[in-house]
């Protein structure tokens, strides 16, 4: 097996450690440079020769790799005959999937979802409690030296629709309802509501139960049917003042319109840690709103990541030799 992706020395330990017929291959120096801990995407090296080579042949001897190949990932198929087995290290891989051609190819894929839960969650609180509890305006009278006693805004009693019920979605729910926030999940096939959720709908009922979600928030993959779900008539549904929260994917969303409607004031405000087109352009009106959050799709980039997806991969590879069903099956039918 291939590790394709930098990890730290004791986390290869650990998945050598599973099991002696496993032939663990790492060798960082062939991989990109990481930018930060966990990073997998990082700065490409410029091999030599020899050293494209030997990663062409590590490529050509794996049954299994830890990520994608990061030269040629759209050779895949071609380059790695042997491979059975990619553990990705994202939890929304319907795009990838998609753009290398691997979608309903033989290849079993397993995702890191579940991992990113808990800091993309941590992200929308503070986004949410940055717009719900007023800090925009303290913030301008501490830069004015302005002294303005009043009232202020609360979070407590509010209701989120939440579009995308899974681990993030759910653990998103979770925060909010220590808060006193009430919320309904959007799922893709119907079932019963239970905590953290009040109400459980799917997406043909969404725009019905829009007028009441002072929070918005979109933890979707993105497939035929999450794409552009949220338009400008979805946004147009929201009360006044609204916050929207995109933690999925920004194609998701309706960039424009989600514009126009902060810029109208329609919207209180928009915590975003995605957007439609990544790097967000120089020229994107999301850079100057004075109402908007923006994060570089890094919320969930904290240095716990990689031990927590590799002890994903080592439960997974103990049931790979084992001949059991893996964890956090890519389905590529559904496309996530």
């Amino acid at each position: 097996m291939l590790i394709a992706s930098h990890l730290e020395p004791e986390l290869v330990d650990a998945i050598t450690a599973v099991d002696p017929r496993l032939r663990v291959h790492y060798e960082p120096g062939l991989l990109p440079e990481p930018r930060w801990r966990s990073d997998h995407v990082g700065n490409p090296r410029d091999l030599t020769p020899a050293q494209h080579d030997r990663w062409t042949a590590l490529l050509a001897d794996a049954e299994v790799t830890f990520d994608f190949d990061w030269r040629r990932p759209a050779q895949t198929l071609v380059q790695s005959p042997r491979l059975r087995w990619i553990q990705a290290t994202s939890a929304g891989v319907g795009t990838r999937m998609e753009d290398l051609g691997l979608r309903h190819s033989p290849l079993t894929v397993t995702t890191a979802s579940g991992v990113h839960a808990g800091p993309l969650a941590e992200f929308a609180l503070a986004g949410i409690l940055y717009f719900a509890r007023g800090l925009p305006r303290l913030i301008e009278d501490r830069v004015d030296r302005a002294w303005r006693p009043g009232a202020t805004t609360e979070l407590a009693g509010r209701h989120a629709v939440i579009v995308g019920a899974g681990r993030i979605g759910t653990r998103i729910a979770e925060l909010l309802r220590a808060f006193g926030v009430s919320s309904t999940g959007v799922v893709r096939t119907p079932r019963s509501a239970a905590p953290p959720y009040d109400d459980v709908i799917t997406g043909q009922a969404l725009r019905d139960h829009l007028p009441r979600a002072d929070i918005l928030v979109v933890a979707a993959p993105i497939t035929g049917a999450t794409r552009a779900m949220i338009g400008a008539r979805e946004i147009a549904s929201l009360p006044h003042g609204a916050l929207v929260v995109n933690v999925g994917r920004g194609t998701t969303v309706d960039e424009s319109a989600m514009i126009d409607a902060l810029r109208a004031g329609q919207l209180g405000g928009a915590v975003l840690d995605v957007t439609e087109t990544e790097p967000l352009p120089a020229e994107s009106p999301l850079w100057t709103l004075d109402n908007v959050i923006l994060s570089p799709h890094g919320a969930a980039n904290v240095p716990s990541e990689n031990a927590a997806i590799v002890e994903i991969f080592v439960d997974n590879l103990r049931r790979y030799l084992d001949g059991r069903p893996l964890r956090n099956l890519y389905d590529h039918d559904a496309g996530y």
